[in-house]
């Protein structure tokens, strides 16, 4: 294996999990529907320790605009309702003796228009990275050649697979926001 298969391999590795980090940002937005994901950065004071919320009790999606949180211990439900109002979700908690329910509103059209705005800001900030993937690609390979490790003929045809692998990655990412998008503005 030469030097600019390494270089392309270790690209394409450092592309998908951008394009993974990407995916795993997007699933903390809120759709409309029930999904415990937005819940991941809700931190709850436990014995003066703030806990994620998952690490304190079970959570399950009863229905499509259900969330339900059952603690481990029922003294920590006003401190699970606190810290959900806290977090700025905009959900509003409901609690009885022993479990939390979490009704998720429907989101207006302006709300929808705002998230997908957010969606594709963030998605030009994973196309930015992605290029600085391809920038230090091409750095690689410009200096490998410098050295001599690989001919120039080796080196112009790295670069085009660099820019091939880059492509390929911007369009990855714009079919995830496509889709995101999709899925926020379906009422």
């Amino acid at each position: 294996m030469s030097v600019a298969d390494d270089i392309l391999k270790d690209l394409a590795d450092r592309i998908a999990r951008t394009i993974e980090s990407f995916k795993g940002d997007l699933q903390s937005i809120r759709t409309g529907r029930a999904n415990l994901h937005v819940l991941d950065a809700v931190r709850v004071d436990y014995y003066g320790q703030t806990t994620p919320l998952h690490q304190i009790g079970t959570l399950a999606v009863a229905d499509a605009r259900l969330i339900t949180v059952k603690p481990w211990e029922k003294n920590l439900i006003p401190a699970i309702e606190k810290a959900i109002r806290d977090a700025n979700l905009g959900l509003n908690p409901q609690s009885d003796k022993d479990l939390v329910r979490i009704p998720i509103p429907p989101l207006t059209e302006e709300r929808r228009r705002e998230i997908v705005k957010q969606v594709k800001h963030k998605g030009e900030e994973f196309k930015v990275a992605v290029r600085n993937e391809r920038r230090d690609a091409k750095e690689l390979v410009e200096a490998a050649e410098k050295d001599g490790d690989i001919s120039q003929d080796e080196a112009k045809k790295a670069l085009e697979k660099v820019q091939k692998a880059t492509d390929d990655g911007v369009k990855k990412i714009d079919e995830v926001v496509a889709a995101k998008e999709k899925e926020v503005m379906q009422v």
